[in-house]
């Protein structure tokens, strides 16, 4: 309700209120303002309001709806008066908007009397509402710790060993192990640790998810994708056909997770042949019948999962909250351990109530035991739904309510779904969820957010980098708990057909999640229809396989999010998204349209309309041009299209742009044009041909302005600046984080990447040669984390590049020099304290059979990943299979030995890369 009050404070006074009762507005403000406050009290005993009360907050909330959109058209169509306009022209603005004014007048009045009406049959409380200051909020590293290493994981050690000795017997028929157990015990964990562990056994290996709505043909094809099998059909019976043939001949490990029923298992065992190779299966589920149906040739291969032992429960306590297994005071150790009887030994629950307790500020035993006293009766053997609820919704309820609020918003992507935390936070603001605090930048504030909202265990980081989460996914159960107060509170309507929507007229529909991945549901969107119940939708999100995006779905003027995903289009036709009408939506701020790159998406001719757009963002190669008036959109902040899009000249008026991804380098009129985006924050260029020079001197003179930039990305073929352009820049912007030209080969290191850089934090660099003393340079970077380094020659000594010194925050080195790359590293000690990740490139013929020298002094060092190429030939251009054996085990010992000669024994994984005969090193991953 904040901005609605926002809105209603700033039309106070304003001389746009001619017509319009301004001891209306007045009322309606203080009057919801008031409620407001009363409003954040009830929602810290929501679960215990009687039916009156949730009844009087439910209509108060709709209402506070139907004002903001009054006021919302009102705006609109006063449009933007000039304040120095003459009489003449403010008096023919006042007569052309008169009948606007006298319909919003009486409108108000109407919203008035509701709200007076609904208070009158509700007795009026006061209390008072303190507010808390919001202060920045970083990930919590520990956090991503429990998610991503598996040495801080507890008690897994045991199953772990377990499942991998039952799974690496000499036994040579298929063997399908089924792990099950309650949700939240940590089946999927143990599943990924043992597939971790056993996979490099194995020719070929998937993992997979099922859901409990699975749509077979999509996962099956999910499946093949992940095997690299080229499909060319939909049909689900070919799809199987496919997968088995791939198979049949090889030995190969299948995860299949979170399996709900057995009919999909009859469906996704058919792709499993018993071929003698000792090939394995894992399933988890929380379904003991399917457990037994998956392994019913072999009941012994049902492994059921255990709660943690009181121990290792409190290892996992004391480490969420203290950092380490034993690090909980003796003060704490008497509540904490009545606190983990009631979790049961759940992983789940642990980690949400410890986040909880983590959260607490002074660490009082008091607010410990108020928090063990609010958990009810402990699980014990009766491990119920609704008990796991109980504990999740305890953290849920402890949310400040500008939390809760974006917690909610959660339920607008399907089950299972990688939530990109970008899209998340830039949704929320065009919500008007996220609000200003002290002078803080908008979206910082929503990051906070997101932030907060990991480390209190509610959403599970997915993916992390540079100590950022940049995606994120929430737990089916946690979910579960999501929806069920999204439907309480008609906040989100989520619905998996049209049939759904039709029978459901008992409320407004506010935010609307249209599910429609599964069979043929997507293909009914075109029978939806605009009704009252869905005339002030705001947030529309479309999940389909494939669809004609049909222009009624676009029907809400007070839609304000627009997000389309498609997965798994048919070969048979493309998808088709209608956007012609979106030029009507004059509440829209943010849009998206991804998923199926091959997708037409229709825009209109004209979009100016769309003043209050922040975000567009769109993926499909059939987008030729933008049109020619995006550059009147005042409050575009974000924008995000494919390559081959043409801009129109004049982005330089585009003042707010924070995003700029992509432009064309020939185009350079506007590439000149970017200097004066001085609000950007992240730009990616691209190349098709050989950059003009006069497009890379725009280029360098731009980024000479842009003071702000964070984020540096050039995409294209490989290019040779012979000429070292892109090198001479001679003002950087200090404010970089992450720099990407990764394919556009300079002559050596440029001397602007140095220790000026004090925040740039991930490197991607391809240079024809470099030296250790330029090297060491780079050494001196003070924030750098992840260093990709690719180096095409050789040093002309012949001497080796000694990583001698710095590198003090460096966690993650990619690097190759030349095709012998290992004969070129040299580390001496002290060197790289941090390094985690160390991976390196080199060719097999070429490789000299060292590995770098001074490992041992990596102190830190988690795993070794080596990149092998091999050049095929022979018959059907293959290596004999004894060349690709023995060239295995040279590498393969070669590293081995050193691994185990390294006083932490990381971890090794080789990656062998076949190419044609004659190929360049792949740069893929440059």
């Amino acid at each position: 309700m904040d901005p609605l009050l926002v809105k209603l404070n700033d039309l106070i006074g304003n001389n746009i209120l001619l017509g319009v009762s301004e001891p209306d507005i007045v009322f309606l403000r203080d009057e919801l303002s008031t409620i407001n406050a009363l409003l954040g009290k009830l929602e810290e005993d929501s679960d215990e309001l009687d039916a009156q009360v949730k009844d009087w907050r439910n209509q108060v909330r709709e209402i506070a709806y139907d004002i903001e959109d009054c006021l919302d058209d009102f705006m609109h169509y006063m449009g933007g008066t000039d304040a120095k306009a003459g009489l003449i022209h403010k008096f023919f603005h006042f007569v052309k908007t008169l009948r606007a004014r006298l319909e919003t007048a009486k409108q108000i009045k109407e919203l008035k009397t509701r709200l007076q009406e609904i208070n009158e049959r509700h007795k009026r409380y006061k209390h008072n509402v303190s507010s808390s200051i919001c202060s920045s909020v970083a990930i919590d590293p520990r956090i991503c710790a429990l998610y991503n290493q598996s040495a801080n994981l507890v008690g897994i050690e045991g199953p772990r060993e377990e499942l991998v000795k039952l799974l690496t017997d000499m036994e040579q028929q298929l063997k399908i192990l089924s792990i099950v157990g309650f949700g939240g015990l940590g089946k999927t964990t143990l599943a990924k640790e043992v597939y971790q562990v056993i996979g490099e056994q194995f020719s070929c290996k998937v993992f997979v998810s099922v859901s409990q709505r699975p749509d077979m043909t999509r996962l099956l094809d999910r499946i093949q994708s992940k095997l690299c099998i080229r499909g060319c059909s939909e049909e689900l019976q070919d799809i199987i056909d496919n997968i088995r043939t791939y198979l049949k001949d090889r030995r190969y490990l299948i995860v299949v997770d979170d399996l709900w029923d057995a009919s999909s298992w009859d469906i996704i065992s058919s792709v499993f042949p018993e071929n003698g190779k000792g090939s394995r299966v894992i399933v988890t589920t929380r379904v003991e019948h399917v457990a037994s149906r998956t392994s019913c040739n072999n009941h012994l291969c049902i492994y059921r999962m255990r709660p943690l032992n009181s121990q290792d429960s409190m290892k996992l306590l004391s480490k969420r909250i203290f950092g380490s297994e034993d690090g909980c005071p003796p003060r704490y150790r008497e509540v904490s351990a009545e606190i983990l009887k009631k979790c049961g030994g759940l992983p789940l629950a642990i980690i949400t109530i410890s986040s909880l307790l983590a959260n607490q500020p002074a660490r009082l035993r008091e607010d410990w035991e108020s928090i063990r006293n609010s958990t009810g009766t402990q699980f014990g053997a009766n491990q119920t739904l609704e008990g796991m609820r109980q504990i999740l919704y305890l953290s849920f309820k402890n949310l400040p309510s500008h939390l809760r609020t974006c917690f909610l918003y959660l339920a607008i992507y399907p089950e299972d779904h990688v939530i990109a935390r970008d899209d998340l936070i830039r949704q929320w603001i065009a919500e008007g969820f996220v609000s200003h605090s002290h002078g803080r930048d908008l979206e910082d504030v929503a990051k906070s957010n997101f932030n907060e909202l990991i480390n209190r265990s509610l959403i599970q980081p997915e993916k992390t980098e540079l100590g950022e989460v940049f995606s994120c996914r929430v737990h089916d159960m946690m979910l579960d708990l999501i929806l069920s107060r999204c439907a309480d509170d008609n906040f989100i309507r989520v619905t998996y057909s049209p049939e759904e929507i039709s029978r459901q007229h008992d409320h407004k529909v506010r935010r609307l999640s249209l599910d429609f991945r599964i069979g043929g549901a997507a293909a009914g969107t075109t029978s939806l229809i605009m009704d009252n119940s869905l005339s002030q939708v705001r947030s529309l999100a479309l999940f389909a396989r494939s669809v004609c995006m049909p222009a009624s779905l676009l029907f809400s003027k007070y839609l304000r999010v627009l997000v389309f995903e498609f997965q798994n289009a048919s070969s048979r036709g493309k998808i088709k998204v209608d956007l012609t009408p979106i030029g009507q939506l004059f509440q829209l701020r943010y849009l998206k349209v991804a998923g199926d790159a091959t997708a037409i998406i229709e825009l209109p001719t004209e979009i100016q309309g769309l003043q209050c757009l922040e975000t567009l963002e769109l993926h499909s190669i059939h987008i030729r041009s933008m049109p020619s008036d995006i550059v009147r959109l005042p409050c575009l902040k974000h924008l995000i299209v494919p390559w081959f899009t043409t801009l129109a000249d004049g982005i330089g008026k585009m003042k707010s742009l924070r995003t700029l991804r992509s432009i064309d380098m020939s185009d350079t009129t506007n590439i000149k044009a970017t200097r004066e985006l001085t609000n950007l924050r992240s730009l990616r260029v691209y190349y098709l041909l050989v950059p003009a020079d006069t497009a890379i001197d725009a280029l360098i003179a731009s980024l000479g302005e842009l003071r702000d930039l964070r984020y540096f990305d050039v995409r294209g073929s490989m290019y040779n600046d012979e000429a070292n352009r892109l090198g001479s820049l001679s003002r950087p912007p200090l404010r970089l984080e992450r720099l990407k030209i990764g394919r556009w080969q300079l002559p050596r290191i440029p001397r602007w990447i140095c220790s000026d850089l004090q925040n740039l934090r991930r490197l991607n660099l391809l240079v024809k040669e470099t030296s250790t003393d330029e090297v060491s340079v780079l050494a001196e970077l003070p924030s750098l984390i992840v260093l990709y380094l690719y180096v095409v020659d050789q040093p002309k000594d012949e001497s080796a590049i000694i990583f001698g010194k710095g590198f003090q925050a460096l966690e993650q080195l990619y690097f190759c020099c030349t095709r012998d790359t290992p004969s070129y590293m040299h580390f001496l000690p002290g060197v790289l304290p941090k390094l985690r990740h160390l991976e390196i490139y080199f060719d097999e013929w070429e490789w000299s059979g060292a590995t770098p020298a001074g490992m041992e002094h990596l102190l830190s060092l988690q795993c070794i990943e080596a990149y092998m190429n091999f050049y095929c030939y022979g018959e059907g251009g293959h290596s004999p299979p004894y060349k690709r054996k023995t060239a295995d085990s040279l590498a393969g010992c070669a590293f081995m030995n050193a691994t185990q000669a390294h006083p932490s024994h990381p971890d090794f994984i080789l990656h062998y890369i076949p190419l044609p005969e004659g190929s360049p090193p792949p740069f893929s991953i440059w």
